[in-house]
């Protein structure tokens, strides 16, 4: 069964030689291959301001830029988003976006108790992290708080569910073959939309 999936590429450096761009392309190509419907939401190619204040968050108006990518990941039945990490969690470029696209009354509106009433539900997302360390270490020793922050805070807290994740240690050591493998890997979660 074919799906409309959409990629969010969280890379803060446009430069196309980076490895993260690679495993975007390769998941969109599966994706592709499986059938299914692809958009992309390049991170780095748009201009958008950081939120400064917590009435711009609840009231403000989003760009025309945002309110694409809004309509966007209503479109989507499946978010892939994918990020170098820095700093142990997400680069502040993403953040920031992810703040901007998931605004109230878009992803998430108060209860009449004030609970959080979910308005993504209906999504699965798939989260690919690259980082210098070891999977391992980030995940049993750091106990991987971006990525839980991420999943719990953000798209399990906006409806998101399942949300799966791929964790990829060591990019600067794992060489050319290490690369690949993995680039197969991603294209062949992208073929079956997960």
């Amino acid at each position: 069964m074919s799906k409309r999936i959409l990629i969010i590429d969280g890379h803060p450096d446009a430069l196309a030689e980076r490895y993260l761009h690679a495993l975007s392309k390769a998941y969109c190509d599966g994706a592709h291959a499986g059938g299914h419907e692809v958009r992309s939401i390049i991170v780095s190619e748009l201009d958008f301001s950081l939120l400064r204040t917590s009435h711009d968050f609840q009231e403000g108006v989003p760009t025309e830029s945002i309110g694409k990518c809004q309509e966007l990941v209503s479109w989507a039945e499946h978010v892939v988003i994918l990020f170098p990490l820095w700093l142990g969690g997400m680069p502040a470029l993403l953040k920031g976006f992810l703040e901007q696209v998931l605004r109230p009354a878009f992803a998430f509106r108060a209860d009449s108790h004030g609970w959080p009433k979910k308005l993504l539900k209906g999504r699965s997302a798939r989260v690919i992290i690259t980082m210098g360390m070891p999977a391992a270490l980030y995940r049993w020793y750091f106990g991987a708080h971006g990525l839980k922050s991420l999943r719990r805070n953000i798209l399990h807290f906006c409806g998101f569910s399942p949300i799966r994740e791929s964790l990829i240690g060591a990019v600067e050591d794992i060489g050319a073959k290490g690369r690949g493998i993995w680039l197969a890997k991603i294209q062949k979660l992208g073929r079956h939309a997960r």
